[in-house]
């Protein structure tokens, strides 16, 4: 009996495996599955193209890893499906070989759906498979400073074969791929390229005889031949080979010629070419019998300049320096900051000794051994590299930061694993006696000297000890948060320092913003030098939340004129305008002039939140959206990091960030999307990034003595008449009272009518260019003109309408008036 139902159970079971491989999709479901598949590949499709186009791997990295956040905004075309798509398959996948996923879910889907063989879709698979694998590590390979092309898989087994093989292994195994590849697949062998080569030769010489008859003298024919017949017929030698040329060519009847001719000299042509049949058209020419008058005339031909007039004006002035109403300034010395340090880092060899030990034999508790293990010592930092043994997890490394920052009772340790770049892990441990990182140092660096950046901004250095430089203008805005007391002021002071120190006061200008009125009121020194400014403002710096907003609406009025002066002189940016103009290719009648850098600080950002809220995130969110081809740059400062204050549409268009140490995971994810800041010791210790890798800085230490120095040596000098003004910005619910009494009117009036009625165009600007005024005198003008009604009203950004059309209609208005 148990024999029985044993035998019973194996045939149950058999019969299970042999309806499960028996069984196949019906006709329906190979339909729909098919058409799944064709979908499923053109969404692959626009979810990778959006991946490069919108630059995935630096925009949507934070929301790939917190998918579940709704607030969270992609730019790739498929939404948060396509960049998580976009991420799994090409970033961390194949890069840009995984389009060859397109191809094989396409062609499943159209098989499927029309029910072809599946037998060379098999062979399909295998080859694309077999082609993606090899075109990734090609392009990591080749690629190195682009990882997104050949992806994560491309990158570490380009790695890995480089690690066994060596560079020269690598090509060549890549090599053997591509050409297994080409037999085995494109079917390509020897004798087809033979063959290929043999009938490209063919059809050359078969083409060479084709062009060699027409380039043999041809017969004769038509009025021509009968031509060159009549003088051939006077020959007396002519033999029966010319008889039989006539025959042929001009259809003799034979009949006519007489047989018995012996000499061919006795035939008597004339009589015979008369009865001759000729499918020729008689040529029949005709004399005019009037000519009507044919007048050609020549138009004067227009004078040529031979030499480019902004090159004559180059060469008899040179280029356009903007620098030369402040001709005789004078960049501050480096003798003005303070060196806190002379002697540079110093190395304690028992502490690295101690510390090394002590992360060694913490990682051993724990079964995990060292292959290899580097230091690295910073000023504030001493990075630990090391090198696990083979089969070691780095997940499992990366769950002891707790226990190795117990056993070397330091403040924070920070885990970085792996570095980027390299096989190894981090560990980020702090000094116990750190280096100050002085302001002189970072200056007077090389690095920083010789930086050809538009915007060179000099943060501090690295763990490596680097001078750390980067371009304000390539951020382009940045954005700095951290708790209160770890150094935002002094970072601020930082990056307005190296401004200060590399670019002339034509070049830049600032627009400072200070709710705590106590931090940026030392640059008020040197207010007609770099500060920027509305009209009939006392203060330069802005310290008044409710003055904010006009401030922020003025910049985008300044951003849209500034497009409009780009537009006009088609080009794409400020640094192509600027050269330009220069170049004096662009005319400063036409309301062309130099265009500086601004920068827009902004010192407290939760405080104007508070205030004001969205009436300040809206135009900052356009100024960050849009101000970076017009060389407007936003430095955004706050100490309080949460999601409502750093929202997704301020964090969208802000991907340069710095944080300093924050108090926990949460407010280090909202700034940087990923932790770390918590980890930080504070006292200028930062960390960088923009999209990519995050960079471990010590921030310069710049004191307020020394800014105070600085700001003295450059408002002692000669200066502008103001400060730069700014495009006045009129709300629309800021009415203004019009004169309409005649007897208050400008004594320019009517000369200042005259300007704009000629321009079609009002606008203060045209009159300070034309007559040469102040702001204040040519925006009174302008409302006068509105009172008379010769000007329409004030429209945002663009020019004002003009309602009289000519001078005589405006001879007109003036009479009326008196009578």
């Amino acid at each position: 009996m148990a024999k029985t139902k044993k035998e019973t159970a194996d045939k149950k079971t058999e019969s299970k495996v042999e309806s499960i491989r028996s069984w196949k999709l019906t006709k329906q479901q190979k339909f729909v599955l098919g058409c799944l598949l064709i979908l499923f590949s053109i969404a692959l499709l626009v979810a990778f193209i959006s991946f490069y186009v919108n630059g995935q791997w630096q925009t949507d990295q934070s929301a790939v890893n917190s998918l579940g956040n709704r607030e969270e905004v992609v730019q790739n075309w498929l939404g948060k499906f396509g960049a998580y798509l976009a991420d799994l398959i090409v970033y961390r996948g194949f890069g840009i070989a995984s389009f060859i996923f397109v191809r094989l879910f396409f062609l499943t889907g159209l098989f499927l759906s029309l029910e072809l063989s599946t037998k060379k879709l098999k062979n399909t698979w295998f080859w694309d498979l077999f082609a993606m694998i090899v075109v990734s590590i090609l392009f990591g390979f080749f690629a190195t400073s682009a990882p997104e092309l050949g992806g994560t898989i491309g990158y570490e087994l380009n790695l890995f074969l480089q690690d066994y093989i060596g560079k020269t292994g690598t090509l060549l195994t890549l090599l053997f791929g591509l050409i297994v590849y080409l037999i085995f697949k494109i079917k390509v062998s020897p004798e087809k390229i033979q063959s290929y080569f043999d009938s490209t030769k063919k059809e050359f010489n078969s083409e060479l005889e084709s062009i060699k008859p027409a380039q043999q003298p041809q017969q004769p024919e038509s009025a021509y031949n009968l031509e060159e017949f009549a003088i051939e017929e006077e020959d007396p030698e002519l033999d029966n080979i010319h008889l039989k040329t006539v025959d042929s060519q001009f259809e003799i009847n034979k009949e006519a010629l007489k047989p018995t001719i012996s000499h061919s000299s006795e035939i008597d042509l004339n009589p015979v070419l008369k009865p001759v049949q000729m499918n020729i058209n008689p040529v029949t020419v005709t004399t005019p019998v009037h000519t009507e008058e044919f007048v050609i005339e020549k138009a004067e031909e227009e004078d040529i300049i031979e030499e480019n007039l902004a090159s004559r004006l180059v060469a008899d002035f040179g280029l356009f320096d903007p620098t030369l109403d402040l001709s005789n300034y004078k960049f501050p010395t480096i003798d003005l900051l303070k060196e806190y340090s002379t002697g540079g880092i110093t190395i304690n060899q028992e502490e690295l000794e101690e510390n090394k030990n002590k992360i060694v034999d913490t990682l051993r508790n724990y079964k995990i051994e060292i292959a290899q293990i580097k230091a690295t010592v910073g000023p504030s930092v001493t990075l630990y590299e090391i090198v696990p043994e083979a089969g070691i997890r780095i997940s499992k490394i990366k769950s002891l930061e707790d226990d190795i920052a117990l056993s070397l009772s330091a403040l924070g340790i920070r885990i970085i694993a792996p570095i980027p770049g390299k096989g190894t892990i981090g560990i980020e441990v702090p000094n116990k006696n750190p280096t100050m990182v002085s302001m002189k140092s970072v200056i007077g660096a090389a690095k920083f000297q010789e930086a050809e950046m538009e915007l060179p901004i000099a943060l501090g250095k690295t763990i490596s000890n680097e001078t750390f430089v980067v371009d304000l203008a390539k951020m382009p805005h940045l954005l700095m948060a951290g708790a209160t007391g770890q150094g935002k002021s002094v970072g601020l002071n930082a990056v307005l320092t190296s401004l200060l120190y590399k670019k002339h006061p034509a070049e830049v200008k600032f627009v400072l913003v200070d709710p705590k009125k106590v931090e940026l009121t030392l640059f008020n020194k040197i207010e007609r030098h770099y500060l920027a400014k509305l009209p009939d403002t006392e203060d330069a710096i802005i310290t008044d939340n409710a003055k904010v907003v006009n401030t922020l609406n003025s910049l985008c009025t300044e951003m849209d004129n500034r497009y409009s002066l780009l537009k006009d002189a088609m080009v794409r940016n400020i640094k192509e305008y600027n050269d330009k103009f220069k170049a004096r290719k662009l005319n400063p009648e036409a309301g062309h002039r130099f265009l500086p850098y601004i920068v827009l600080v902004v010192d407290e950002f939760a405080d104007l939140i508070m205030t004001a809220g969205k009436e300040v995130e809206i135009p900052i969110a356009r100024l960050a959206q849009l101000a970076r081809a017009i060389g407007i740059h936003l430095i955004i400062a706050t100490q309080r990091p949460s999601v409502n204050v750093i929202t997704g549409l301020i964090k969208a268009n802000f991907p340069a960030r710095i944080a300093f140490r924050v108090t926990s995971k949460i407010d280090s994810r909202t700034i940087l999307d990923t932790q770390g800041a918590d980890q930080l010791i504070g006292r200028g210790d930062l960390l960088y990034t923009n999209g990519n890798d995050v960079v471990r800085v010590q921030c310069a230490f710049i004191d307020t003595p020394e800014v105070e120095k600085i700001t003295d040596f450059i408002g002692g000098q000669k200066a502008y008449a103001t400060a730069y003004l700014l495009p006045e910005f009129i709300g629309e619910e800021s009415g203004i009272n019009l004169d309409i009494d005649i007897s208050e009117r400008d004594t320019l009036f009517r000369e200042a009518a005259e300007i704009i009625v000629n321009a079609q165009q009002g606008s203060a600007s045209l009159l300070q260019r034309k007559l040469k005024l102040g702001y204040n005198r040519a925006g009174r003008l302008i409302d006068q003109l509105e009172a008379a009604g010769i000007v329409g009203p004030f429209e945002g950004s663009k020019a004002r309408s003009v309602n009289i059309l000519d001078l005589s209609a405006l001879d007109q208005f003036f009479n009326n008036e008196q009578n």
